[in-house]
């Protein structure tokens, strides 16, 4: 165990920089010392890239109890309908917040503007600046942690470990990557929100950072993991030869994109009666099944019923991107195939964020709060961040009192006047992060065993499962040599982490013999409530179980 270069004492650690952890953070700075980590930049986070929007209840034409009703509906009889009723219940208020925050979303006039997303039953889907939902709000909320004095941000902080002493969490390791030492946190409690795991697959909308980490470091250190066998796949990535995979917002089809196959005929009647406002898990299953029958690698989506003044206007970073590849959404057809998007599962917490460790809080994709059932309805995920994370915080600060570790506990920053914008960490003082990590080159080509994690969970593990593919899946993930593990290096790190999470979710989808929601079957293609409809769970060194 290599030995910390420095320590550090807060009252609260949180783990990650995206609505979740920043939503905590600014919650838990009224009550004590806070250090948020973030691996990368402070911007870089899942909810930066999130565009469609957010989904809350504030229209006139809508109501708290519809939100409930289609959101229980697409989770397919697996979401707690406690957890639900609180997304539901308490994220206008949290939304109105972001208002006062300085959130500016997009208006009609002096009306909030609201869209409608697949399965939705409603136009309530705020979105800000067309298409940069997710970056506005992570603007505003970075902006107003920056104001708190005892709230401090240290970019380009790698988590590797948590401290767990007779059977609490105290703490946890990180790798600051700007000089390559590593430094231990002792705090009150810890908070994960460090995103989803969409990196451990071959195709993916997810940034480069969503490597898993905060949950597998909690399976490390014995906590409870939940559902893990659920991964959202998006409908529609942009597949384009040689460019990553960009997501194409389900927006795009609210606003009356139509999916079309090789041979340019619409299909979506062919499995849904909603057609493409289907549900993610349908859609994207269907564009599979007519990739196969038509044996090509992608099928279309066709925008071109709209103006080229509306796409710039509603989706400008969208249809800039499309144009940079040569396509233009007002006159081009986008091929488009799946790509694996969101975690429905993770760490398991109660309504508060509390985990099956003393000490240990998780909330945002990282936390398996039973909201999102086996299918997350669309645009859930940044309220759930957003509500998830207030209530995980305010747990945080009821179940452990702040000891009052001031500004100086961190040694480089000097503790601020009252008022004054709270300093970076340590050498990364003051605003913005630095646009690179000093010491961190430009990322190499995936290692082999990435490369090989990657394919295996996409072949065996990914919208289409069987038995026997999953059984080869594991077998085959078994056998992969990983490098012996340094703490001071991040990317072996994260190889570890994506290998440990890639065999639960073939461990759970294999105990899962049944198909509901994202999680389909070939060898059960239907759904089992006698059985199944019970969350997965697992801890280190157990096998599978279920339970309510």
């Amino acid at each position: 165990m290599p030995q910390a270069a420095k320590r550090y004492d807060v009252d609260y650690a949180v783990i990650g920089c995206g609505i979740a952890g920043l939503r905590a953070a600014i919650e838990l700075s009224t009550a004590g010392s806070v250090l948020v980590l973030a691996k990368s930049e402070l911007s870089d986070s899942a909810t930066a890239y999130a565009q469609g929007g957010i989904a809350v209840s504030l229209s006139d034409e809508d109501e708290v109890g519809l939100h409930e009703q289609d959101t229980l509906l697409a989770g397919d009889g697996l979401c707690r309908p406690e957890a639900v009723r609180l997304l539901v219940e308490e994220g206008p208020k949290y939304i109105q917040q972001l208002i006062e925050w300085g959130t500016e979303f997009d208006r009609a006039g002096t009306k909030l503007a609201f869209t409608r997303e697949a399965a939705h039953s409603r136009s309530r889907i705020l979105h800000a600046h067309g298409d940069s939902t997710g970056r506005e709000i992570s603007r505003a909320l970075l902006a107003r942690a920056h104001t708190l004095p005892r709230l401090h941000l240290w970019p380009h902080a790698f988590t590797t470990e948590l401290l767990v002493e007779a059977g609490r969490v105290t703490g946890l390791r990180f790798l600051d990557e700007s000089d390559g030492s590593v430094h231990e946190v002792r705090a009150g409690a810890v908070l994960l929100a460090t995103g989803g795991l969409g990196q451990i697959y071959r195709e993916t909308t997810n940034p480069e950072v969503a490597t898993g980490d905060g949950m597998a470091i909690a399976y490390h250190a014995g906590a409870v993991l939940s559902d893990m066998e659920f991964v959202q796949f998006h409908p529609t990535a942009l597949a384009v030869k040689g460019a990553p995979r960009f997501l194409l917002s389900e927006a795009l089809r609210g606003e009356g994109g139509v999916l079309r196959n090789i041979n340019l005929e619409r299909f979506m009647k062919r499995y849904a009666e909603a057609q493409e406002l289907a549900p993610r898990d349908v859609v994207a299953r269907a564009i599979v099944s007519e990739m196969h029958r038509t044996s090509s690698e992608h099928v279309y989506l066709d925008m071109t019923s709209k103006s080229e003044e509306f796409l710039k206007k509603r989706f400008p970073r969208i249809y800039a991107t499309c144009l940079s590849y040569g396509l233009d959404l007002a006159s081009d057809l986008a091929p488009v195939c799946p790509a694996a998007h969101y975690m429905m599962g993770g760490v398991k917490t109660d309504l508060w964020g509390r985990t099956s460790l003393a000490g240990l809080y998780a909330a945002g994709e990282t936390a398996a709060t039973g909201v999102h059932g086996a299918n997350r309805l669309a645009s859930n995920s940044l309220l759930e961040g957003l509500v998830f994370g207030a209530r995980a915080g305010q747990a945080m600060s009821q179940d452990a009192p702040a000891a009052k570790h001031g500004a100086a506990a961190l040694p480089g920053i000097p503790a601020p006047r009252p008022g004054e914008p709270a300093k970076t960490a340590a050498k990364h003082a003051s605003g913005a992060a630095p646009s690179a990590a000093p010491n961190r080159a430009a990322a190499p080509a995936p290692c082999p065993a990435l490369v090989k994690i990657r394919d295996v969970m996409w072949k065996h593990v990914g919208i289409m499962r069987s038995g026997p593919a999953l059984t080869a899946a594991l077998e085959q993930l078994r056998v992969i040599a990983l490098p012996e593990p340094k703490k001071s290096n991040r990317t072996e790190q994260e190889l570890r982490n994506l290998h440990a999470l890639a065999e639960l979710i073939a461990r759970s989808a294999l105990a899962r013999e049944e198909s509901r929601g994202s999680h389909y079957r070939s060898d059960f293609p239907f759904r089992n409530d006698e059985v199944f409809s019970k969350h997965s769970a697992v801890v280190r060194g157990q096998e599978i179980r279920f339970e309510e």
